[in-house]
């Protein structure tokens, strides 16, 4: 089962990189990262660490703090 915030991440990724219009591949090159694991953060299959989170936060252009600009509601 897929943890919310990793599904709520991977659709802010994917919206900030559409908004830019950028391909998976593209971003990847932006950031180092293969555009498969970029597909994989988008779907919330990957976890990625901190230091991943900050490499996409340049990329963008953007503070850690935009980056994490959605909400997770507790479902407990």
């Amino acid at each position: 089962m897929k943890k919310l915030i990793l599904v709520k991440f991977g659709k802010r990724i994917r919206e900030l990189r559409r908004g830019r219009e950028l391909s998976q591949k593209q971003l990847g090159e932006l950031t180092g990262f293969h555009y498969n694991y970029v597909g994989m953060i988008e779907r919330g299959e990957r976890n990625p660490s901190l230091e991943n989170i900050a490499v996409f936060a340049n990329a963008f252009e953007i503070s850690l703090s935009e980056l994490f600009t959605f909400e997770v509601k507790n479902e407990n």
